[in-house]
Formats: structure tokens, sequence, C-alpha cells
């Protein structure tokens, strides 16, 4: 369980990142790898609590990572 944890946080973070050095969001390094990451430990709790998610834990980490991007960023930036 704890290797889990671990590489979920190291995709999100690497997700984080590279979304950033992409040009794909506009937040900063460092506050889109901490969204990234935050989304995905997340998403794995709720996996682990309800068993709601795909079978692989890198794409739930992936997609919870996607997520968060999609979802925090654009519902708290101003108009």
């Amino acid at each position: 369980m704890f290797f889990t944890l671990y590489g979920t946080m190291v995709i999100a973070g690497v997700i984080g990142y590279a979304s950033e050095k992409s040009g794909y969001t506009r937040n900063g390094i460092v506050p889109s790898i901490v969204i990234c990451i935050g989304g995905a430990i997340f998403f794995f709790f709720f996996v682990r609590m309800f068993g709601i998610g795909f079978r692989s834990p890198g794409i739930n980490a992936i997609l919870s990572s996607i997520g968060a991007l999609i979802i925090v960023p654009t519902h708290w930036r101003k108009k």
C-alpha cells in the first residue's frame, strides 16, 4: 500500500510539472504539483475505501491528477 501511495505521489508530481512546462496550466510549478498530488491522494484513498476505480493504480493517479488540474484552477480562477 505504501509503495502504491508513493508511486501515486511521484506520478502526480511529474504530471503537475509537465503540465506547467507544456503551457497547459499557468498556475506556477509548485501550485500545479500541489494540486496534482492533492487530487491524486484524495482519489487514492477514495479507491481504497470504496473500491471504485480502474484496475491499475498508475491509471488512477494519472486521471485523478489531470482531473484535479482541470477542476481546481478553473473553479478558483477569476473571470
